[in-house]
């Protein structure tokens, strides 16, 4: 049975743009649906005809990368790359900057993320909706066909051994987050917020030069924390977003590669805190499957970036970057919260 904890809307057009004609510190909003999920951009700082320009620009960006990293449009260069028979194939700028931050990423964290799990993934269902429970023989087989070091990327090609697929969503919402700052930036943009599904993203300041003030999702509801950021990109990923429950057990859908299992690893969520949406996007997979000691280790030998893990036994344990910016709230106030240090 699927289940999420998240409002669901059947939007299929254009959700909502809007913006005040005056003055020009109020908020230009759009709205959309995009990467199965609901996104929502809001800059500050343009007469209302220039935001809604600039805005009009950002979507379509976003429905450009949809259509190009989509594992099921046939035509994606993703799809043809998963149908290529081994045969390498010339990619876009775009595609091959994306595929190169994705795979540095499954390098560092030692393939506990990894840009090849697709199969693995679609068979639980969890690409599908038709979720089960593969037998031990089946994600042995997949498993032989999931080894990112086996994908070459020279300069402009990609070859992808036959029988091997890619799928970018644990990195590609990251990304395009990171595109859009860089658009508003370049349209002289000081402060905007960009909302992707789970994923946040700031540039600057609030307008009246305040930081920007994000809650924290808890995995049985509400909110378990808040955290102020300016500059940052704040990206979540938790068991609790996407699972299925079956002969009283529940699997969610973050796949530990070295296993061909969902994720086991004594974490709810993990939400980090990064200059670079694709760099939190990739982390918040990977460090969900490392659970929080080897998250805690790659941290330490990787301090780019900071963290909050919520345990499934109620702890809380945040990096010492976000202690003065980072507060527990409503039911989550007296769970133990532990500050961990260089």
């Amino acid at each position: 049975m699927r289940r999420y904890r998240f409002l669901i809307f059947l939007w299929t057009l254009l959700l909502l743009t809007g913006c005040s004609a005056t003055p020009e510190e109020e908020p230009c909003r759009y709205e959309l649906m995009a990467m199965d999920t609901i996104m929502s951009l809001t800059i500050f700082g343009k007469p209302a005809q220039e935001a809604q320009d600039i805005l009009q620009q950002a979507a379509g960006q976003i429905q450009d990368l949809d259509a190009l990293l989509s594992v099921t449009d046939e035509g994606s260069e993703i799809y043809r790359l998963n149908h290529s028979d081994g045969a390498p194939v010339q990619l876009l700028e775009r595609t091959h900057e994306l595929l190169e931050e994705a795979l540095e990423l499954c390098k560092t964290t030692e393939g506990a993320l990894d840009i090849t799990i697709y199969p693995v993934v679609r068979t639980w269902g969890f690409t599908t909706g038709e979720y089960r429970v593969p037998e031990e023989a089946e994600l042995s087989a997949l498993l032989e066909k999931v080894d990112y070091t086996q994908v070459i990327l020279d300069e402009e090609n990609l070859t992808l051994p036959e029988g091997m697929e890619l799928d970018l969503g644990a990195v590609t919402k990251g990304w395009t987050g990171d595109q859009l700052i860089a658009l508003f930036q370049e349209a002289g943009v000081t402060s905007a917020i960009v909302e992707l599904g789970g994923n946040v993203q700031a540039l600057g300041t609030k307008p009246d030069g305040s930081p920007w003030r994000v809650a924290l999702q808890a995995p049985e509801g509400g909110y378990a924390g808040a955290l102020e950021i300016v500059d940052k990109a704040v990206i979540t990923s938790g068991g609790y977003q996407r699972y299925f429950e079956q002969d009283g057990e529940t699997y969610c859908h973050i796949i530990d590669p070295s296993t061909g299992y969902p994720s086991q690893a004594g974490l709810a969520s993990v939400t980090i805190v990064s200059d670079r949406g694709v760099q939190g996007d990739g982390l918040s997979t990977a460090l969900f499957v490392m659970g929080r000691e080897k998250a805690e280790t790659y941290w330490r030998t990787h301090p780019d970036f900071d963290f909050i893990l919520l345990g499934e036994d109620g702890t809380v344990t945040i990096t010492e970057g976000l202690e003065d910016s980072f507060t527990l709230y409503g039911d989550w106030e007296n769970h133990p919260l532990e500050v961990i240090r260089k």
